[in-house]
């Protein structure tokens, strides 16, 4: 095998947790294709579907499979290799053999899927799919389900997305294993950045250096690096400023391990040795509301009051600094942070770094009854709901002082009670901050995720010393 997987029990248990939650009808689980970048031979770097992997392991393009709710059937579709195909891959293991190695007996042809399909809808059954986020899928899905290309997404089983994001939140201990190493690389991989950066470098001199961490453990980036002097653009990710001595350099960066499993880190740093002393005040700001957020981490309460108390906490620290006024309660509950903070605190995290993204924010980060705010920086809330044990979740607080959003507020004296537009204006180039790690919820409280990477001021500008 070129990839790794988990014992066959696992997978062999959670497709069976699976079934009997959905009951009845015919479970229908897409894998990916490869997806060219400019011609057809030459692709971007395969990446499987991660529910795909979460129940059938296997990390190869060109895989269907189905769960028969009914009759407990498992198949896997997919083509045998051609001597063609093996002048350029060598011997690989078929696709029945891979197939056995996750339990499943029973393999076909990736065109008798077609038929397969039909077959179960002719017989009055429910097809249960998930909402394609590829286009070469949802046009399969389109020609197997007999309907338009646009209405793929009316055919979505919203008890199969249920049903897979209530497994996949929870995470195993096996799966926390894997996030912790993800993680550890990716605090190597900030340890790169903060130890080797210099003024007078490009920025993209650093991003490599990020990058050959993960790639050196057998890894790649979980998602595209954000590696910025102008850490106030939320997701910047152009590599070509300078870096220079008075500047903050902002890092969120990630490995995805070679089980496909992901961290989440961000620290900002100094260009030079040391923080200026106003870059110091908001740092800690952002710092001690970080800490706040993450000392209520437990299950029962929601990700959402943990959000709305980090922003107070915030708010305290700027108000300290004289960039905001009166009382940070009643600051946060008009919305003044969102001058500051316009994101949300976190999200879940897993074999997507983003986990679940996919299947749908309000299925993963809310519920029926707590719905998604849709206010400015509220609405950039990935995850609201009630925290569980063995979530796995981001904590990010961090200020961007975006001179376009200060205009427009100040023109209109928008919140003038709680910000001091005349001390703020003169931040305008001040640029942004985001401190961020990863938390595993426990019985009683929470853990971090990975080696710790440090983030006081003291640690980072130690680490700056060179």
């Amino acid at each position: 095998m070129h990839f790794k997987l988990f014992p066959k029990a696992t997978y062999r248990q959670r497709r069976e947790v699976l079934r009997q939650q959905i009951g009845s009808g015919l479970i229908l689980l897409m894998g990916n294709e490869e997806s060219s970048m400019n011609y057809k031979d030459n692709t971007y770097a395969f990446r499987q579907d991660s529910t795909f992997l979460y129940y059938f392991g296997l990390d190869v393009a060109g895989l269907v499979a189905v769960i028969d709710a009914d009759s407990g059937e498992e198949l896997i579709f997919g083509n045998e290799l051609t001597i063609d195909d093996i002048i350029w891959t060598g011997t690989l293991p078929t696709v029945r053999e891979m197939a056995a190695e996750v339990g499943v007996p029973n393999t076909k042809p990736y065109a008798n899927i077609d038929a397969y399909v039909k077959k179960t809808l002719d017989a009055g059954r429910t097809v249960h799919i998930l909402k394609p986020y590829r286009p070469e899928n949802r046009i399969k899905l389109a020609e197997w389900l007999a309907v338009p290309v646009n209405e793929v997404e009316y055919k979505v089983s919203l008890p199969l997305i249920k049903a897979v994001v209530a497994q996949r939140s929870h995470k195993e201990a096996a799966e926390v294993a894997e996030i912790e190493k993800a993680v550890s690389i990716s605090v190597d991989m900030h340890l790169a950045a903060i130890q080797h950066t210099r003024p007078g470098m490009k920025e993209y001199e650093v991003a490599a250096k990020v990058e050959e961490v993960a790639l050196a453990h057998n890894g790649r980036l979980a998602y595209p690096t954000i590696l910025t002097v102008h850490g106030e653009v939320l997701h910047n990710h152009y590599h070509g400023n300078t870096i220079e001595e008075g500047h903050m350099v902002l890092v969120d960066a990630g490995a995805e391990n070679d089980m496909h499993y992901a961290g989440d880190l961000t620290r900002t740093f100094p260009a030079g040795r040391k923080f200026t002393s106003r870059q110091a005040e908001v740092y800690n700001a952002v710092l001690a509301s970080m800490d706040h957020a993450i000392s209520l981490l437990r299950p029962g309460i929601t990700y959402m009051e943990i959000h709305r108390q980090a922003n107070v906490k915030l708010l305290e620290g700027l108000k300290a600094i004289g960039l905001v006024k009166g009382d940070p309660e009643e600051a946060v509950a008009a919305g003044a942070h969102t001058m500051f903070f316009q994101c949300g605190l976190g999200h879940m995290m897993g074999m997507d770094v983003h986990d679940m993204e996919d299947l749908g924010e309000q299925y993963l980060g809310y519920t029926d009854t707590l719905v998604k705010r849709t206010d400015f920086g509220w609405k950039s809330l990935r995850l609201g709901r009630e925290l569980q044990e063995g979530f796995v979740l981001t904590v990010e607080p961090g200020v961007y002082i975006i001179p376009e959003l200060i205009d427009r507020w100040a023109a209109e004296k928008k919140l003038d009670a709680f910000i001091n537009y005349e001390l703020l204006d003169k931040y305008r180039d001040f640029g942004g901050i985001r401190i961020e790690d990863n938390f595993l919820i426990t019985a009683n409280g929470h853990q971090l995720l990975g080696k710790y990477l440090p983030k006081t001021l003291k640690e980072i500008e130690e680490l700056r010393n060179y």
